[in-house]
């Protein structure tokens, strides 16, 4: 007796197979029809750590604000004047740089365990599985609100001036939420194929902390270095990033013009990138 190919009559009939992938041109569109999800389950997820805490929302400023605090202690101190930049106030330098490493930091931790910590919601209902990397960073971006407020206040008080040169924050923003999603969705994947990952990410984290010129200025590190030294310094996205929002909140200018082609590129690129990665194994999240 012939076998009967059940899958050439499923296609036939324009039947397809449970959780498979469909093309990604057709996977974005389902996305975009689904984007109320992404959206709700970011502000539940607020809402969620509003409740938990007495402190409610509190929390998403005071986190980065004791962390700007607790640097400033330490390495206001100990680090060497030669390190900081000569053109501004410590203080606000170091706020601008911890509050939008924050940014940064969330978006990379909390997106990489997008899949693996929505296990139950992957195996249970049928979406496009991008969606809750999107969700994270849009709670991300609804919590830098405040963080930017806050951070416009602190620089005022130390007697900056407001520029018209700060409504380059919001594109900067922008193209770091692209940035953000691309690492989070590279992330997310990765670590539902490799779980030991998560254990090494707070130290990535950490490297690119350290690498992004947060308390330090790396042209006065690396001043006496080899040129090469600092040209690679500089096309580290996050720190280019930062230093954009530093330049136009702290110094009332655009900020070098090569630094916003790395900015953009980074973040085109980067996004581009997470797409496809991430789309290519859709197919196997809720099965690892």
């Amino acid at each position: 007796m012939t076998p009967i190919d059940y899958e050439a009559i499923a296609r036939d009939a324009g039947l397809e197979r449970v959780g498979a992938r469909p093309p990604l041109g057709e996977y974005l569109a389902e996305m975009w029809r689904r984007r109320a999800f992404a959206t709700s389950l970011a502000k539940f997820r607020i809402q969620a750590t509003v409740a938990e805490n007495r402190l409610g929302l509190a929390w998403i400023v005071l986190r980065p604000l004791l962390n700007a605090a607790l640097y400033g202690t330490i390495f206001g101190i100990i680090l060497p004047r030669s390190t900081r930049p000569g053109d501004v106030a410590f203080i606000p330098f170091l706020v601008v740089g911890v509050f939008i490493f924050e940014f940064f930091s969330k978006s990379f931790s909390d997106g990489a365990k997008a899949i693996t910590g929505n296990a139950s919601l992957v195996r249970s209902l049928n979406f496009p599985r991008m969606l809750l990397p999107v969700a994270q960073i849009i709670q991300q971006v609804i919590e830098l609100i405040p963080m930017l407020v806050i951070m416009g206040i602190i620089v005022l008080a130390f007697g900056l001036p407001l520029t018209w040169w700060w409504l380059l924050v919001i594109p900067a923003m922008v193209l770091m939420a692209m940035f953000n999603l691309g690492i989070a969705l590279l992330a997310a994947r990765l670590t539902v194929h490799l779980r030991d990952l998560t254990q090494v990410i707070p130290l990535i984290s950490r490297l690119f902390f350290y690498a992004s010129g947060i308390f330090y200025s790396l042209e006065e590190v690396l001043k006496d270095q080899p040129d090469w030294m600092l040209t690679v310094a500089q096309l580290n996205p996050v720190h280019d990033y930062i230093t954009i929002v530093r330049d136009t909140v702290l110094l009332g200018e655009s900020g070098p013009g090569w630094m916003w082609i790395v900015a953009a590129g980074a973040g085109v690129v980067t996004l581009a990138v997470g797409i496809v990665f991430f789309w290519r194994a859709e197919e196997r999240y809720g099965h690892d």
